[in-house]
């Protein structure tokens, strides 16, 4: 298991045994089994630490979910397969769900607060874009309505892994969700939202990565990459980046090459985005 991990995942279990502001760095360290300055070597601070706990697991939540919605070929079963993921992921992560909601850590530390709306933005495309598959222009007025009620579908419902313990029936709370949506977005006929208010209640917190960060975040992979597939075509992407002469076809072929790989379908997924493929 790599150092951040290991630390990450010893972190969570002390924030959700005795609180966040409760546990030290030393305590930390203690059940991790590492020396103080191997922890400020993967962090420099606990703040760092929480910052990078809340990204993986927004980054893992995101990509589990786009992976559904673009890479289902039945859409038929596509709103039970998209609720079912959603609802699969909070049970995952109800534990740390539950120490971010409990310690009110989104609200006290801005920077949190930020994370949490950037990635909430990309969750409302990734709805936009699986309503388009879906109703294709059908939903022309009310498709940002309809994203709207699914949001909401989501948070509700969502408190039921994290605050509580009762065994749930994902299969029939997913068919059940699937079909209120279908039913709103089949007869909704009176709109409310809009694609500008989207944009305007986004744009302070939807940001698109710069070609410096992209190329940062490449460098710290490929550095600790050894040599492979992934790693050639993480490599030629930053060269990519750098100096864009590929063409479509091939980038998403190289996309492809890292994707298989679980510990980069982040950069992979970011990547798609850069390179619009």
């Amino acid at each position: 298991m790599l150092k951040k991990q290991l630390i990450m995942e010893k972190a969570l279990e002390l924030f959700s045994e005795q609180g966040f502001e409760a546990t030290s760095v030393q305590q930390i360290t203690e059940r991790c089994g590492i020396s103080k300055g191997a922890f400020y070597l993967s962090f420099k601070t606990k703040d760092e630490l929480v910052f990078s706990m809340v990204d993986y697991y927004l980054q893992q939540f995101l990509i589990d979910i786009d992976q559904v919605v673009r890479g289902s070929y039945n859409k038929e079963n596509l709103l039970v397969e998209f609720y079912k993921s959603i609802f699969q992921a909070f049970k995952a992560h109800s534990a740390s769900a539950r120490v971010f909601f409990n310690e009110k850590i989104f609200l006290s530390k801005k920077e949190l607060f930020h994370k949490k709306t950037v990635y909430e933005a990309e969750m409302s495309k990734l709805i936009i874009y699986m309503l388009e598959q879906l109703y294709e222009d059908k939903l022309q007025e009310t498709k940002y309505d309809v994203m709207y009620c699914i949001k909401g579908f989501m948070e509700s419902y969502a408190e039921l892994f994290i605050f509580s313990n009762m065994p749930l029936d994902l299969d029939q709370l997913a068919k059940s969700l699937a079909e209120k949506t279908d039913i709103i977005a089949r007869f909704t006929t009176i709109p409310f939202i809009t694609e500008d208010l989207v944009h305007f209640v986004s744009k302070p917190y939807e940001q698109e990565i710069s070609k410096e960060t992209l190329l940062q975040l490449m460098e710290q992979h490929i550095s600790n990459m050894e040599e492979s597939i992934e790693r050639e075509s993480m490599v030629l992407l930053k060269d990519q980046v750098e100096n864009p002469t590929y063409s479509m076809p091939i980038l998403k072929g190289l996309v492809e090459n890292i994707r298989v790989e679980p510990a980069y379908n982040w950069v992979a997924y970011v990547l798609t985005k850069y390179f619009k493929v």
